[in-house]
Protein backbone atom coordinates (compact mmCIF):
# COMPACT_ATOMS: atom_id res chain seq x y z
CA UNK A 1 0.00 0.00 0.00
CA UNK A 2 1.10 3.60 -0.52
CA UNK A 3 2.72 5.53 2.28
CA UNK A 4 0.16 6.54 4.86
CA UNK A 5 0.69 10.28 4.39
CA UNK A 6 0.05 9.99 0.65
CA UNK A 7 -3.05 7.92 1.30
CA UNK A 8 -4.40 10.51 3.71
CA UNK A 9 -4.00 13.25 1.10
CA UNK A 10 -5.90 11.19 -1.44
CA UNK A 11 -8.69 10.28 0.94
CA UNK A 12 -9.20 13.89 1.98
CA UNK A 13 -10.10 14.78 -1.59
CA UNK A 14 -12.19 11.76 -2.56
CA UNK A 15 -15.49 10.65 -1.04
CA UNK A 16 -17.63 7.62 -1.63
CA UNK A 17 -20.86 8.53 -3.40
CA UNK A 18 -22.94 7.94 -0.26
CA UNK A 19 -23.26 9.89 2.94
CA UNK A 20 -20.35 8.23 4.74
CA UNK A 21 -16.94 9.95 4.33
CA UNK A 22 -13.98 7.93 3.14
CA UNK A 23 -11.72 6.73 6.00
CA UNK A 24 -8.36 8.34 6.59
CA UNK A 25 -5.08 7.10 7.98
CA UNK A 26 -2.94 9.32 10.19
CA UNK A 27 0.55 9.41 8.73
CA UNK A 28 2.16 10.41 12.04
CA UNK A 29 0.55 7.84 14.31
CA UNK A 30 -1.20 4.59 13.42
CA UNK A 31 -1.33 2.89 10.04
CA UNK A 32 -4.44 0.72 9.67
CA UNK A 33 -5.52 -0.83 6.38
CA UNK A 34 -6.50 -4.35 5.26
CA UNK A 35 -2.84 -5.35 4.87
CA UNK A 36 -0.88 -3.30 7.42
CA UNK A 37 -1.37 -2.50 11.09
CA UNK A 38 1.37 -0.56 12.87
CA UNK A 39 1.58 1.95 15.70
CA UNK A 40 4.42 3.96 17.19
CA UNK A 41 2.95 3.38 20.65
CA UNK A 42 3.72 0.19 22.58
CA UNK A 43 0.13 0.29 23.84
CA UNK A 44 -0.99 -0.21 20.24
CA UNK A 45 -3.53 1.48 18.03
CA UNK A 46 -5.57 4.39 19.38
CA UNK A 47 -9.01 2.88 18.81
CA UNK A 48 -10.98 5.95 19.88
CA UNK A 49 -9.17 7.93 17.20
CA UNK A 50 -9.77 5.14 14.70
CA UNK A 51 -13.52 5.17 15.42
CA UNK A 52 -13.57 8.89 14.71
CA UNK A 53 -11.61 8.50 11.48
CA UNK A 54 -13.67 5.58 10.18
CA UNK A 55 -16.97 7.05 11.31
CA UNK A 56 -18.19 3.98 13.16
CA UNK A 57 -19.88 3.90 16.59
CA UNK A 58 -18.31 2.89 19.87
CA UNK A 59 -19.86 -0.08 21.67
CA UNK A 60 -21.03 1.46 24.93
CA UNK A 61 -22.61 0.18 28.13
CA UNK A 62 -26.07 0.90 26.74
CA UNK A 63 -25.55 -1.36 23.73
CA UNK A 64 -24.10 -4.14 25.88
CA UNK A 65 -27.06 -3.90 28.28
CA UNK A 66 -29.48 -4.06 25.37
CA UNK A 67 -27.59 -7.03 23.92
CA UNK A 68 -28.05 -8.93 27.19
CA UNK A 69 -31.70 -7.92 27.51
CA UNK A 70 -32.60 -8.95 23.97
CA UNK A 71 -30.71 -12.26 24.01
CA UNK A 72 -31.24 -13.04 27.71
CA UNK A 73 -27.56 -14.06 27.86
CA UNK A 74 -24.44 -12.53 29.35
CA UNK A 75 -22.37 -11.03 26.56
CA UNK A 76 -19.16 -12.72 25.46
CA UNK A 77 -16.05 -11.71 27.39
CA UNK A 78 -14.55 -10.33 24.17
CA UNK A 79 -17.47 -7.92 24.00
CA UNK A 80 -17.68 -6.88 27.64
CA UNK A 81 -13.90 -6.23 27.74
CA UNK A 82 -13.99 -3.94 24.73
CA UNK A 83 -12.09 -6.25 22.40
CA UNK A 84 -15.09 -6.00 20.11
CA UNK A 85 -15.35 -2.26 20.49
CA UNK A 86 -16.98 -0.65 17.45
CA UNK A 87 -20.03 -1.24 15.29
CA UNK A 88 -22.23 -0.11 12.46
CA UNK A 89 -25.99 -0.61 12.87
CA UNK A 90 -25.77 -3.24 15.61
CA UNK A 91 -29.01 -1.87 17.07
CA UNK A 92 -30.78 -2.77 13.82
CA UNK A 93 -29.64 -6.38 14.19
CA UNK A 94 -30.97 -6.50 17.75
CA UNK A 95 -34.24 -5.06 16.48
CA UNK A 96 -34.50 -7.87 13.95
CA UNK A 97 -33.82 -10.49 16.61
CA UNK A 98 -36.43 -8.95 18.91
CA UNK A 99 -38.97 -9.01 16.10
CA UNK A 100 -38.17 -12.59 15.10
CA UNK A 101 -36.99 -11.50 11.65
CA UNK A 102 -34.12 -13.25 9.84
CA UNK A 103 -30.55 -12.14 9.27
CA UNK A 104 -27.27 -13.94 8.65
CA UNK A 105 -23.62 -13.79 9.70
CA UNK A 106 -20.71 -13.34 7.31
CA UNK A 107 -17.02 -13.43 8.17
CA UNK A 108 -13.87 -14.60 6.45
CA UNK A 109 -10.24 -15.56 6.40
CA UNK A 110 -7.40 -14.73 4.01
CA UNK A 111 -5.34 -17.94 3.81
CA UNK A 112 -1.67 -16.94 3.65
CA UNK A 113 -0.25 -20.00 5.46
CA UNK A 114 -1.26 -23.58 6.11
CA UNK A 115 -1.58 -22.96 9.85
CA UNK A 116 -3.66 -20.35 11.64
CA UNK A 117 -2.43 -18.62 14.79
CA UNK A 118 -4.12 -17.52 18.02
CA UNK A 119 -5.01 -14.14 16.59
CA UNK A 120 -7.00 -15.82 13.82
CA UNK A 121 -9.09 -17.57 16.47
CA UNK A 122 -10.53 -14.34 17.87
CA UNK A 123 -13.12 -13.50 15.17
CA UNK A 124 -14.10 -17.16 14.89
CA UNK A 125 -14.53 -17.59 18.65
CA UNK A 126 -16.83 -14.59 18.69
CA UNK A 127 -18.66 -15.56 15.50
CA UNK A 128 -19.36 -19.01 16.92
CA UNK A 129 -20.84 -17.36 20.00
CA UNK A 130 -23.01 -15.15 17.79
CA UNK A 131 -24.15 -18.20 15.82
CA UNK A 132 -25.06 -20.02 19.04
CA UNK A 133 -26.88 -17.02 20.54
CA UNK A 134 -28.85 -15.94 17.48
CA UNK A 135 -29.23 -19.33 15.70
CA UNK A 136 -28.81 -17.86 12.22
CA UNK A 137 -27.01 -18.93 9.02
CA UNK A 138 -23.29 -18.25 8.73
CA UNK A 139 -21.21 -17.91 5.57
CA UNK A 140 -17.41 -17.89 5.78
CA UNK A 141 -15.43 -16.58 2.82
CA UNK A 142 -11.89 -17.83 2.18
CA UNK A 143 -10.22 -15.16 0.07
CA UNK A 144 -7.65 -17.34 -1.68
CA UNK A 145 -7.93 -15.05 -4.70
CA UNK A 146 -6.94 -12.02 -2.62
CA UNK A 147 -3.89 -13.76 -1.18
CA UNK A 148 -2.78 -14.79 -4.64
CA UNK A 149 -3.05 -11.16 -5.77
CA UNK A 150 -1.29 -9.53 -2.80
CA UNK A 151 1.18 -12.24 -1.83
CA UNK A 152 3.72 -14.14 -3.89
CA UNK A 153 1.44 -17.20 -3.94
CA UNK A 154 0.23 -19.08 -7.01
CA UNK A 155 -3.58 -19.40 -7.24
CA UNK A 156 -3.35 -23.18 -6.94
CA UNK A 157 -1.32 -22.90 -3.74
CA UNK A 158 -3.64 -20.24 -2.31
CA UNK A 159 -6.61 -22.53 -2.92
CA UNK A 160 -4.81 -25.38 -1.16
CA UNK A 161 -4.12 -23.13 1.84
CA UNK A 162 -7.80 -22.14 1.91
CA UNK A 163 -8.87 -25.75 2.35
CA UNK A 164 -6.31 -26.31 5.10
CA UNK A 165 -7.56 -23.19 6.88
CA UNK A 166 -11.14 -24.38 6.47
CA UNK A 167 -10.31 -27.46 8.54
CA UNK A 168 -8.98 -25.25 11.35
CA UNK A 169 -12.10 -23.09 11.19
CA UNK A 170 -14.42 -26.11 11.35
CA UNK A 171 -12.48 -27.28 14.43
CA UNK A 172 -13.75 -24.15 16.23
CA UNK A 173 -17.11 -25.94 16.51
CA UNK A 174 -19.40 -24.26 13.98
CA UNK A 175 -22.70 -26.02 13.37
CA UNK A 176 -22.62 -27.97 10.11
CA UNK A 177 -26.31 -27.47 9.38
CA UNK A 178 -25.98 -23.70 9.81
CA UNK A 179 -22.58 -23.00 8.20
CA UNK A 180 -21.33 -22.71 4.64
CA UNK A 181 -17.59 -22.21 4.05
CA UNK A 182 -16.39 -21.37 0.56
CA UNK A 183 -13.23 -20.68 -1.42
CA UNK A 184 -13.61 -17.73 -3.78
CA UNK A 185 -11.74 -19.62 -6.48
CA UNK A 186 -14.10 -22.60 -6.27
CA UNK A 187 -17.37 -20.79 -5.55
CA UNK A 188 -17.45 -18.27 -8.41
CA UNK A 189 -20.97 -19.23 -9.53
CA UNK A 190 -23.50 -17.15 -11.53
CA UNK A 191 -25.23 -15.56 -8.51
CA UNK A 192 -21.92 -14.63 -6.88
CA UNK A 193 -20.49 -13.19 -10.09
CA UNK A 194 -23.68 -11.30 -10.92
CA UNK A 195 -23.47 -9.38 -7.63
CA UNK A 196 -19.76 -8.78 -8.15
CA UNK A 197 -20.49 -7.33 -11.58
CA UNK A 198 -23.26 -5.08 -10.22
CA UNK A 199 -20.92 -3.74 -7.54
CA UNK A 200 -18.06 -3.22 -9.99
CA UNK A 201 -20.31 -1.08 -12.22
CA UNK A 202 -21.00 1.29 -9.31
CA UNK A 203 -17.41 1.77 -8.11
CA UNK A 204 -14.80 3.64 -10.13
CA UNK A 205 -11.04 3.29 -10.04
CA UNK A 206 -10.54 6.66 -8.33
CA UNK A 207 -12.65 5.53 -5.38
CA UNK A 208 -10.81 2.21 -5.05
CA UNK A 209 -7.44 3.99 -5.19
CA UNK A 210 -8.55 6.42 -2.49
CA UNK A 211 -9.88 3.76 -0.13
CA UNK A 212 -7.19 1.12 -0.60
CA UNK A 213 -4.18 3.18 -1.70
CA UNK A 214 -3.71 1.33 -4.98
CA UNK A 215 -1.36 2.62 -7.67
CA UNK A 216 -1.77 2.68 -11.44
CA UNK A 217 0.86 -0.06 -11.73
CA UNK A 218 -1.07 -2.42 -9.41
CA UNK A 219 -2.71 -5.40 -11.07
CA UNK A 220 -6.27 -5.06 -12.31
CA UNK A 221 -7.13 -7.92 -9.97
CA UNK A 222 -6.44 -5.73 -6.94
CA UNK A 223 -8.82 -3.09 -8.27
CA UNK A 224 -11.59 -5.62 -8.82
CA UNK A 225 -11.17 -7.61 -5.61
CA UNK A 226 -13.13 -5.30 -3.23
CA UNK A 227 -16.33 -6.23 -5.08
CA UNK A 228 -15.58 -9.91 -4.40
CA UNK A 229 -15.33 -9.33 -0.65
CA UNK A 230 -18.44 -7.15 -0.76
CA UNK A 231 -20.73 -9.59 -2.59
CA UNK A 232 -21.20 -12.14 0.27
CA UNK A 233 -22.79 -9.32 2.31
CA UNK A 234 -25.89 -9.79 0.15
CA UNK A 235 -28.17 -12.80 0.54
CA UNK A 236 -28.78 -13.02 -3.22
CA UNK A 237 -25.21 -14.32 -3.55
CA UNK A 238 -26.43 -17.54 -1.88
CA UNK A 239 -29.73 -18.55 -3.57
CA UNK A 240 -29.58 -22.10 -2.19
CA UNK A 241 -29.42 -20.81 1.39
CA UNK A 242 -31.85 -17.91 1.16
CA UNK A 243 -34.32 -19.23 -1.43
CA UNK A 244 -33.58 -16.25 -3.72
CA UNK A 245 -34.61 -13.77 -0.99
CA UNK A 246 -32.28 -10.86 -1.78
CA UNK A 247 -33.14 -8.69 1.23
CA UNK A 248 -32.00 -10.79 4.21
CA UNK A 249 -29.80 -8.45 6.32
CA UNK A 250 -26.24 -9.34 7.23
CA UNK A 251 -24.02 -8.90 10.31
CA UNK A 252 -20.27 -9.01 9.75
CA UNK A 253 -17.93 -9.66 12.71
CA UNK A 254 -14.40 -8.67 11.67
CA UNK A 255 -11.27 -6.83 12.73
CA UNK A 256 -11.43 -3.08 12.20
CA UNK A 257 -8.83 -3.21 9.39
CA UNK A 258 -11.43 -4.87 7.15
CA UNK A 259 -13.88 -1.99 7.55
CA UNK A 260 -12.86 -0.17 4.31
CA UNK A 261 -14.23 -3.06 2.25
CA UNK A 262 -17.60 -2.80 3.93
CA UNK A 263 -17.78 0.98 3.84
CA UNK A 264 -17.71 0.55 0.09
CA UNK A 265 -20.31 -2.23 0.40
CA UNK A 266 -22.63 -0.08 2.50
CA UNK A 267 -22.37 2.69 -0.06
CA UNK A 268 -23.46 0.55 -3.02
CA UNK A 269 -26.09 -1.55 -1.20
CA UNK A 270 -29.06 0.88 -1.48
CA UNK A 271 -28.25 1.54 -5.12
CA UNK A 272 -28.71 -2.17 -5.77
CA UNK A 273 -31.88 -2.42 -3.69
CA UNK A 274 -30.05 -4.40 -0.99
CA UNK A 275 -29.78 -3.92 2.77
CA UNK A 276 -26.61 -2.31 4.13
CA UNK A 277 -24.61 -4.88 6.13
CA UNK A 278 -24.15 -4.23 9.84
CA UNK A 279 -20.68 -4.67 11.34
CA UNK A 280 -19.10 -5.35 14.69
CA UNK A 281 -15.36 -4.66 14.86
CA UNK A 282 -12.60 -6.16 16.98
CA UNK A 283 -9.26 -4.73 18.04
CA UNK A 284 -6.08 -6.38 16.80
CA UNK A 285 -4.38 -9.33 18.41
CA UNK A 286 -0.82 -8.12 19.04
CA UNK A 287 2.41 -9.81 18.07
CA UNK A 288 4.46 -11.38 20.83
CA UNK A 289 6.97 -8.56 20.38
CA UNK A 290 4.44 -5.87 21.30
CA UNK A 291 1.07 -4.25 20.65
CA UNK A 292 2.49 -1.80 18.09
CA UNK A 293 1.88 -4.46 15.44
CA UNK A 294 -0.32 -7.52 14.96
CA UNK A 295 0.63 -11.16 14.70
CA UNK A 296 1.90 -12.24 11.29
CA UNK A 297 1.67 -15.71 9.81
CA UNK A 298 4.88 -14.97 7.93
CA UNK A 299 6.90 -14.37 11.13
CA UNK A 300 7.00 -17.62 13.10
CA UNK A 301 8.31 -15.91 16.23
CA UNK A 302 5.58 -13.26 16.27
CA UNK A 303 2.78 -15.74 16.76
CA UNK A 304 1.54 -18.78 18.66
CA UNK A 305 0.33 -21.14 15.94
CA UNK A 306 -2.48 -23.63 16.39
CA UNK A 307 -0.04 -26.35 15.32
CA UNK A 308 2.57 -25.47 17.97
CA UNK A 309 3.50 -28.06 20.57
CA UNK A 310 3.22 -27.25 24.29
CA UNK A 311 7.00 -26.89 24.36
CA UNK A 312 6.92 -24.42 21.48
CA UNK A 313 4.15 -22.42 23.15
CA UNK A 314 6.17 -22.24 26.37
CA UNK A 315 9.40 -21.26 24.62
CA UNK A 316 7.75 -18.57 22.49
CA UNK A 317 6.01 -16.95 25.45
CA UNK A 318 9.08 -17.04 27.67
CA UNK A 319 11.50 -15.87 24.98
CA UNK A 320 9.50 -13.47 22.81
CA UNK A 321 6.54 -12.08 24.78
CA UNK A 322 7.18 -8.39 25.42
CA UNK A 323 7.28 -7.64 29.14
CA UNK A 324 5.84 -4.70 31.02
CA UNK A 325 7.92 -5.60 34.04
CA UNK A 326 10.97 -3.89 35.51
CA UNK A 327 14.63 -4.69 34.85
CA UNK A 328 15.19 -6.41 38.21
CA UNK A 329 13.07 -8.27 40.74
CA UNK A 330 13.76 -5.57 43.30
CA UNK A 331 12.60 -2.79 40.98
CA UNK A 332 9.56 -4.78 39.98
CA UNK A 333 8.54 -5.38 43.59
CA UNK A 334 8.86 -1.64 44.21
CA UNK A 335 7.44 -0.16 41.01
CA UNK A 336 5.21 -2.92 39.64
CA UNK A 337 4.52 -3.88 36.03
CA UNK A 338 2.68 -2.13 33.22
CA UNK A 339 -0.28 -4.21 32.04
CA UNK A 340 -0.95 -1.78 29.19
CA UNK A 341 2.14 -2.97 27.31
CA UNK A 342 2.74 -6.43 28.79
CA UNK A 343 1.88 -9.02 26.14
CA UNK A 344 1.27 -11.89 28.56
CA UNK A 345 -1.40 -9.83 30.28
CA UNK A 346 -2.83 -8.59 26.99
CA UNK A 347 -3.20 -12.15 25.73
CA UNK A 348 -5.01 -13.11 28.92
CA UNK A 349 -7.63 -10.45 28.21
CA UNK A 350 -8.45 -12.40 25.05
CA UNK A 351 -8.39 -15.94 26.43
CA UNK A 352 -8.94 -15.94 30.21
CA UNK A 353 -12.71 -15.93 30.62
CA UNK A 354 -12.84 -15.40 34.40
CA UNK A 355 -13.23 -11.64 34.97
CA UNK A 356 -12.44 -11.79 38.67
CA UNK A 357 -9.26 -13.79 38.13
CA UNK A 358 -8.12 -11.43 35.38
CA UNK A 359 -8.68 -8.40 37.58
CA UNK A 360 -6.71 -9.98 40.43
CA UNK A 361 -3.83 -10.72 38.04
CA UNK A 362 -3.89 -7.10 36.91
CA UNK A 363 -3.77 -5.80 40.48
CA UNK A 364 -0.99 -8.19 41.50
CA UNK A 365 1.18 -7.41 38.48
CA UNK A 366 0.64 -3.66 38.74
CA UNK A 367 1.56 -3.70 42.44
CA UNK A 368 4.66 -5.82 41.88
CA UNK A 369 3.33 -8.80 43.84
CA UNK A 370 3.29 -10.87 40.62
CA UNK A 371 6.55 -11.21 38.67
CA UNK A 372 6.85 -11.32 34.89
CA UNK A 373 7.89 -14.97 34.86
CA UNK A 374 4.86 -15.85 37.01
CA UNK A 375 2.55 -13.92 34.70
CA UNK A 376 3.98 -15.69 31.66
CA UNK A 377 3.38 -19.04 33.35
CA UNK A 378 -0.29 -18.13 33.88
CA UNK A 379 -0.54 -17.33 30.18
CA UNK A 380 1.16 -20.57 29.16
CA UNK A 381 -1.20 -22.55 31.39
CA UNK A 382 -4.17 -20.70 29.85
CA UNK A 383 -3.41 -20.95 26.14
CA UNK A 384 -1.73 -24.37 25.97
CA UNK A 385 -5.03 -26.24 26.58
CA UNK A 386 -6.72 -24.06 23.94
CA UNK A 387 -4.08 -25.00 21.37
CA UNK A 388 -4.04 -28.70 22.26
CA UNK A 389 -7.85 -28.94 22.31
CA UNK A 390 -8.01 -27.34 18.89
CA UNK A 391 -5.48 -29.86 17.62
CA UNK A 392 -7.65 -32.69 18.95
CA UNK A 393 -10.72 -31.20 17.26
CA UNK A 394 -8.76 -30.96 14.00
CA UNK A 395 -8.30 -34.74 14.01
CA UNK A 396 -12.04 -35.12 13.57
CA UNK A 397 -12.17 -32.86 10.51
CA UNK A 398 -11.85 -35.49 7.81
CA UNK A 399 -12.07 -34.83 4.08
CA UNK A 400 -15.68 -35.99 4.26
CA UNK A 401 -16.48 -33.50 7.02
CA UNK A 402 -14.70 -30.74 5.10
CA UNK A 403 -16.79 -31.49 2.01
CA UNK A 404 -20.01 -31.24 4.03
CA UNK A 405 -19.21 -27.69 5.11
CA UNK A 406 -17.91 -26.55 1.72
CA UNK A 407 -20.61 -27.98 -0.53
CA UNK A 408 -23.15 -25.34 -1.67
CA UNK A 409 -26.46 -26.44 -0.16
CA UNK A 410 -29.59 -25.40 1.67
CA UNK A 411 -29.05 -24.97 5.39
CA UNK A 412 -31.62 -25.75 8.09
CA UNK A 413 -33.37 -22.38 7.80
CA UNK A 414 -36.46 -21.43 5.78
CA UNK A 415 -36.66 -18.10 3.98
Amino acid sequence: MSESSQLEDKMSNVQLDGTEPAPTVDGEDDVVDPWNVTSKSMTGVDYDKLIKKFGSSKIDDELIARFEKVTNKKVHHLLRRGIFFSHRDMHSILNLYEQGKPFFLYTGRGPSSDSMHLGHLIPFMFTKWLQDVFDVPLVIQLTDDEKSLWKNIKPEEAKKLAYENAKAIIACGFKQDSTFIFSDIDFMNPSFYLNILKIQKLVNGTTVKAIFGLKDFDSVGKFSFPAIQAAPSFSSTFPLIFNKNHKVPCLIPCAIDQDPYFRLTRDVAPKLGYVKPALIHSTFFPALQGANTKMSASDLNSAIFLTDTPKQVKNKVNKHAYSGGQATVEEHRELGGNCDVDIAYQYLTFFLEDDDKLEQIRKNYTSGALLTGELKKILIDTITPIVTQHQEAMKGVTEEVLAQYMTPRKLKFDF
